[in-house]
């Protein structure tokens, strides 16, 4: 059971394959629209139960219950130790000529 007032992300489908614009390549018009969105759980509730949240912003939004306590998973990549030759260059350029 999850407990109400728990930070959590849910899913909903905006759009199914078939309300999808004829614009859109043929393999993205076959699969469904969906948002994901982050929130606090207004009820209890089981995991892939369907739920109301509140966001950071006050909305009200609806969906399928995918991840308690969500984590942050974005990051800045691999490190590239080109940027530390360049970060030399760039200082060295910025001083100037100090002789």
């Amino acid at each position: 059971m999850i407990e109400k007032g728990t930070f959590v992300r849910i899913r909903k489908t905006l759009l199914d394959p078939k309300d999808r614009s004829t614009n859109l390549p043929k393999d993205t018009q076959q699969v469904p629209f969906k948002l994901w969105v982050k929130g606090t759980l207004l009820d209890d509730a089981e995991m892939f139960d369907y739920v109301n949240i509140q966001t950071v912003t006050g909305r009200i939004v609806n969906g399928k219950l995918k991840e308690s306590n969500p984590k942050y998973k974005h990051g800045y990549g691999d490190f590239v130790p080109e940027i530390l030759t360049i970060r030399k260059i760039i200082k060295e350029d910025t001083k100037g000529n100090q002789s």
